[in-house]
């Protein structure tokens, strides 16, 4: 049966669909990659055994889930998620579902139902029963996008009226005010040309219940920005997330541009992370919060990190999952490759913030991940990570990673030469991931079956991308 908190939620969605003229429902899933799919019903189809026994879709059709022999599974809509679409042009409900197999047993390569594991799990240690967590999603707002890749061709190219390469154009009025490169952060208009198109971007997240805080422009050229939403518990922050990314893409859009998470579109400028701030909570009390300890940190704060930096190189598997990430993740463009902890010191690949920090928003920032990343999976292994540094009272201090309080990109090259760094590519990080993926298994949150699959479907994009030749390697070679 349904429980009553879920009845009063499922009657409050049909509520709106009533009262609000709902015409459509989008049921909304998530594969394995991150990537929001969806299926479209009239709104007449939605009923409360809807809530109960799911919709029947084909499950060989989306990326890491099942092949065709046993494509037929069922989504199941939460009426916790519901939001009005700002985006489409018939009255249309939002929803967000679980996925289930043919015996309406939870599906164990659905990733919202992982992230779901890791809170139950989190709970059944004692330790906390909340995690929350505010990722800090940045991306690029370009004004067109070209790519192809061919036998015989390959190119991309990207632009923007802001770039500081279009300072020399003539093929109209150029009124300047173009941003340098990494000189982005943060000027008003007219050199910020996007500022109007962001705070539309805000008002529609809080149209679909998202709190945002605040939004600004990035520190690269040509449209790089950022948004930051409250913090939120492991899965509705998940959710929050891919809700994030599509109103960024579709308002973007609207004016007749786009936007992407890549972590690197861009050589020589900086590239776009999802920092990621997150603590521990029991009882409504922030677990990471001593006014006395480093920084306003809890001793049970600093093990959480120990987890967190002790496991960094296998989490950057589930964390920066492209080939892509690891342009990003250099030295020079203010990306966080050390593996050390800092208070206030974005060269750490873990900041403790310090600046109005109060016993409920005391938390530690680990700034390596990004948005290319599934959150569910991500924010799941963070906890995990973070959860056997608490279990195991892995203390960072006593493991060589901090806390150093220097620029470490500025350390004496003997002193740099003991910082220990993220991996540098995926494949190492996969590497990393076969040795160290215990912590992951606990409370069977991961299991070996769901982390081989996804190193499959990874290591497809690595070869697609490690076979072909590279524009640049004309440029190097072609004269040999």
């Amino acid at each position: 049966m349904v429980a009553v908190s879920q009845k009063a939620q499922v009657a409050r969605v049909l509520d709106m669909i009533r009262e609000q003229g709902i015409q459509f429902v989008d049921l909304k899933l998530v594969d394995v990659p991150g990537t929001w799919q969806h299926l479209t019903v009239p709104a007449g189809q939605l009923d409360e055994q809807t809530f109960v026994r799911g919709i029947a879709f084909d499950g060989s059709s989306l990326r890491g889930f099942r092949g065709i022999e046993e494509s037929d599974m069922v989504m199941v809509p939460d009426p916790a998620s519901a939001f009005v679409d700002p985006f489409l042009q018939a009255p249309t409900l939002s929803l967000i579902c679980d996925v289930y197999d043919p015996a309406m047993r939870r599906y164990d390569r659905d990733p919202r139902f992982i992230a779901q594991k890791a809170e139950e799990y989190l709970r059944q240690t004692g330790i906390a029963d909340t995690a929350l967590f505010g990722p800090e999603p940045e991306f690029f707002v370009f004004d067109e996008v070209q790519y192809e890749s061919r036998a015989n061709a390959s190119f991309y190219k990207v632009d923007s009226a802001e770039a500081h390469w279009n300072s020399g154009r003539s093929d109209g009025p150029n009124l300047g005010y173009k941003i340098r490169s990494k000189q982005g952060y943060f000027p008003v208009a007219p050199t910020d040309q996007q500022t109007d198109l962001r705070s539309e971007m805000v008002s529609v997240m809080q149209g679909c219940g998202l709190e945002v805080e605040r939004h600004h422009h990035e520190v690269a050229t040509a449209g790089q920005a950022e948004i930051n939403f409250r913090a939120l518990t492991l899965t509705r922050c998940s959710d929050a997330v891919l809700v994030f990314k599509y109103v960024v893409k579709n308002v973007a859009r609207r004016h007749g541009k786009t936007a992407t998470f890549m972590p690197k579109p861009l050589f020589g400028d900086n590239g776009s992370g999802m920092h990621v701030h997150q603590s521990l909570g029991k009882e409504g009390v922030n677990l990471f919060y001593d006014e006395g300890g480093y920084g306003g940190l809890s001793e049970l704060g600093l093990y959480y990190v120990g987890g967190i930096l002790r496991h960094a190189p296998a989490l950057l598997a589930l964390t920066n999952p492209t080939t892509n990430s690891y342009k990003r993740l250099v030295p020079g463009y203010e990306a966080p490759v050390n593996l050390a902890f800092s208070k206030g010191n974005r060269s750490a690949a873990v900041r403790v913030p310090i600046s109005a920090i109060t016993p409920k928003t005391a938390r530690i920032e680990f700034r390596t991940p990004d948005a290319t990343s599934n959150p569910y999976l991500a924010f799941a292994a963070m906890v995990m990570a973070g959860v056997d540094g608490v279990l195991r009272r892995i203390d960072p201090r006593q493991e060589g990673y901090g806390p150093l309080d220097k620029n470490i990109y500025k350390l004496a090259p003997e002193e740099r030469a003991r910082v220990r760094s993220v991996p540098g590519s995926l494949e190492e990080a996969f590497a990393a991931l076969e040795e160290d993926h215990e912590f992951l298994l606990q409370g069977g949150v991961f299991d070996r079956e769901f982390l081989e699959n996804w190193m499959a479907l990874k290591r497809e994009e690595m070869d697609a991308v490690r076979l072909r030749p590279h524009p640049m390697e004309f440029e190097l070679f072609f004269d040999a």
